[in-house]
């Protein structure tokens, strides 16, 4: 008999209940919406890597579909931006992935995704959990810890077979000691008024359902269905200093003072000139949040 308080015992942390899969599905899974499935397993490596498998056929099984998403307790191997590894205990965030087709939407505007997800994730929890969310371009979900921003989430897209995976890792209930980084934060550090691990995934999958729809509804047009508007609202690096850590050992410091149509974060560098940037690491230099992010 395993004894209670082992590791892996699904009741060892009573501040960290299962989450249940029966009453996710009776919330989300409705007749002409979005979400069609929805699984939840105990361990993974990466629900990204899971679903992206499924999606080029490579995993066996039956055809992933549009609208599936998957839900894991523990990522043993979470994956973030450029291959960075992601990891928490298990049951003390949301790490899920999602498997969207819009296939109706020109391809070119599929960039918006990540940036899309974003918004639907900083809604969700702010209503959710009650917590000030804010991004950072790309596609990092931040909050304030002690006065100070911190990293809570990450979101990372990925085409896959005739779709995108879209991935996210959030942070619910992670104690001081047990955050990965000090650049690291959790909702609960922050203050949230509820850290209950369902309350918070139908948020945002309820929010990722309606954003994603104003997006399709616009044929991918991030101006007219409002994403872009919000994303500039929200959006914490706008108007600070930052530094751009680009491909090929490039870097490039300016002001970040606008996303363009295509999502790129414009940076406005010396001489007036000004940069647009479509992929790279940014640095927060000093802005509204004072220091180094």
């Amino acid at each position: 008999m395993t004894p209670p308080d082992a590791p892996h015992n699904r009741w060892s942390d009573l501040d960290r209940p299962p989450l249940n899969a029966a009453a996710l599905r009776r919330g989300l899974l409705k007749p002409g919406g979005l979400w069609t499935s929805l699984d939840i397993v105990e361990s993974t490596g990466s629900t990204n890597s899971d679903l992206a498998a499924r999606a080029a056929g490579s995993a066996g099984g039956t055809v992933l579909v549009g609208g599936t998403v998957l839900v894991a307790e523990e990522q043993t191997a979470g994956r973030g931006r450029l291959d960075r590894s992601w990891t928490a205990p298990p049951r003390s965030g949301l790490f899920l992935s999602v498997y969207l087709t819009p296939g109706d939407v020109p391809a070119e505007r599929w960039g918006w995704l990540p940036l899309l997800a974003g918004v639907a994730a900083a809604t969700g929890l702010a209503q959710s959990a009650g917590v000030d969310m804010a991004l950072k371009w790309p596609n990092d979900l931040l909050v304030t810890v002690d006065g100070t921003e911190r990293k809570t989430g990450g979101i990372l897209a990925e085409r896959a077979g005739d779709g995108v995976v879209i991935g996210m890792g959030i942070n619910v209930s992670l104690r001081a000691a047990e955050l990965p980084a000090p650049h690291a934060g959790s909702l609960g550090l922050a203050g949230a008024v509820s850290t209950d691990r369902e309350t918070l995934l139908r948020a945002v999958l309820r929010s990722l359902e309606e954003w994603y729809g104003r997006w399709r509804e616009a044929d991918g047009d991030a101006a007219a269905s409002g994403l872009r508007t919000a994303y500039a609202a929200g959006c914490a690096t706008l108007d600070r200093t930052v530094r751009a850590e680009l491909p090929g050992d490039r870097s490039v410091v300016g002001e970040a003072v606008a996303i363009d149509g295509d999502g790129r974060l414009v940076l406005a560098t010396g001489g007036g000139l000004q940069e647009p940037v479509s992929a790279g690491d940014i640095v927060h230099l000093r802005g509204a949040g004072g220091g180094l992010t």
